[in-house]
């Protein structure tokens, strides 16, 4: 007896359908899983036998073969014991053979026949609705994340007698479904970061915003205790606030990755990631035998925020180039290339010198060639790709013991919204969000100059020595610049405040 049971696997951040073949034959009792199976697939043999046997169903002394079609591709992970154990049980006579064909199934067992959670279910529902299907059966613990996608009925199971007892109409499951409208929009717990509780640095604050309103890479240069981290860490509440489109794409790659919680299956908050500089190039990018996303996707409409930079391998920061032109990381690998989305924005901080004190006689004992040597961690191509680079001197006393509060992340999120809606409204047809996304082609339609405008930055491309992609980001800077001023047009000044942050490069960094 032949039975089909519809399922699906992981490719990045998609999925493909799997059907799940189980035949039953006389002959030697066996059990055997072909399709390109990997040692948890291989394993679920066990899971299933013993799961069917203690949720009181007899487990069929049969020849079984177990074919996960297609092929060709590596399956790997427990998600397939739940299809294989209900193939088994409608081969075997305990189901209706085609009872489940309108189901999309997935879920790891217990031995005791209970059904476990797995990762990636969200892109497994959105790609079973795309191929039809109409109900799928998850694990109750996946099931706020699997209601996130319309036009499918959910149905989250505890255990495997259930799921019999349902597809015998003696004890139907309630489908599960939420109002994605009323999730999304759901208030946020107000967050205890606020700009209000820095002091100082309002260089730094006012380069922040235009980062924060064009989506640009910004790079802090001081000494230790000048509030590089504490502004980085204030980034996310000034930032404006993810789109449905964003949000699902977001949750799609924690669901892959298994960072989502049940009660919190849609991220509503722009990522914060914050790895320590120990980080190897593939933790960063993604990677394993079958790459799952790394830092940088995990960031992906959020932010990155590299402290001590040049303490990170080089390996790693170099690896970093082409997904911060791209938007995007390919991995390659034996059983296949895989493409995670990385449209991040990145934020470094770092010393002026190995001891942070540069130009503090009584503090800094660094020689040149120390400085010349720590520097140089960053290499120019890297270094090309960050949009502002902002210096953050040390914290004077009357700063701290100033009685006025510094702006409220608030107040500079209502100016960063408007210049972004001005930037939606300019792009809605361009299919981008943020300045810092424009191409050649568009900056050349976007971001004008006037005659004096054109003087100027000439004058500052040879006097700066600047490459091609130098140029293009501050004429993207400036056009966030502009857009911050209500301005339709970039002028002087707004050009004049976006070289102040690229010639500090050459300070420090070259």
């Amino acid at each position: 007896m032949l039975s089909i049971i519809q399922s699906s696997a992981l490719q990045g951040i998609d999925s493909y359908p799997v059907s799940v073949e189980v035949d039953l034959s006389s002959g030697l009792p066996s059990f055997d899983v072909v399709g390109l199976p990997d040692s948890a697939v291989k394993e679920s043999r066990e899971r299933v036998r013993t799961a069917i046997k203690n949720s009181g169903f007899t487990f069929p002394v049969k020849h079984i073969t177990v074919n996960l079609a297609p092929a060709d591709t590596r399956k790997e992970g427990a998600s397939f014991d739940l299809p294989i154990a209900l193939g088994i049980l409608c081969a075997g006579g305990v189901l209706q053979i085609g009872i489940a064909d309108e189901y999309f199934v997935t879920g790891e067992l217990s031995l005791d026949g209970s059904v476990r959670p797995v990762n990636g279910v969200l892109p497994m529902v959105y790609g079973a609705k795309r191929n039809g299907m109409k109900k799928c059966l998850v694990p109750v613990a996946n099931m706020d994340e699997a209601a996130l996608v319309e036009g499918i009925q959910v149905f989250p199971v505890h255990n495997l007698k259930e799921i019999v007892q349902h597809l015998l109409g003696k004890n139907k499951i309630t489908p599960f479904s939420v109002d994605l409208n009323a999730l999304f929009h759901e208030n946020q717990p107000m967050s205890l970061l606020d700009f209000a509780h820095v002091k100082g640095q309002e260089n730094a604050k006012r380069a922040m915003e235009i980062a924060a309103a064009g989506g640009h890479n910004f790079l802090m240069v001081g000494p230790p205790g000048s509030g590089k981290t504490m502004l980085a860490k204030r980034l996310p509440s000034i930032m404006p606030d993810l789109t449905f489109e964003e949000s699902i794409e977001i949750t799609k790659i924690y669901s892959v990755a298994g960072l989502l919680r049940n009660k919190n299956a849609l991220v509503r908050t722009r990522p914060f990631r914050s790895p320590h500089h120990t980080i190897s190039a593939s933790a960063l990018t993604g990677g394993g035998r079958i790459p799952k996303p790394g830092e940088i996707s995990l960031s992906h409409h959020g932010v990155l925020f590299l402290d001590e930079l040049p303490e990170f391998q080089r390996s790693a920061l170099e690896i970093m180039r082409q997904p911060l032109e791209d938007g995007q990381v390919t991995i390659s690998r034996v059983n296949g290339t895989l493409t995670f989305p990385s449209d991040f924005m990145l934020v470094a901080a770092m010393n002026p010198c190995p001891c942070g004190y540069l130009g503090d006689s009584n503090k800094c004992h660094c020689s040149m060639n120390e400085i010349v040597k720590y520097n140089r961690k960053i290499s120019g191509p890297l270094l090309d790709r960050i949009d502002i680079v902002v210096e953050m001197p040390a914290v004077t006393y009357e700063d701290l013991d100033g009685i006025e509060s510094g702006e409220s992340s608030a107040k500079i999120k209502k100016r960063v919204l408007v210049a972004h809606q001005t930037q939606l409204k300019r792009y809605q047809n361009e299919g981008i969000y943020f300045n810092a996304q424009l191409s050649a082609s568009q900056i050349e339609k976007f971001c004008t100059l006037g005659d004096k405008e054109k003087e100027m930055l000439r004058n500052a491309f040879e006097r700066l020595d600047l490459s091609a992609r130098a140029y293009h980001k501050i004429l993207k800077v400036a056009r966030t610049v502009a857009d911050l001023d209500g301005s339709d047009h970039i002028a002087m000044p707004h050009l004049a405040e976006v070289l102040q942050y690229r010639s500090l490069d050459r300070k420090y960094l070259l």
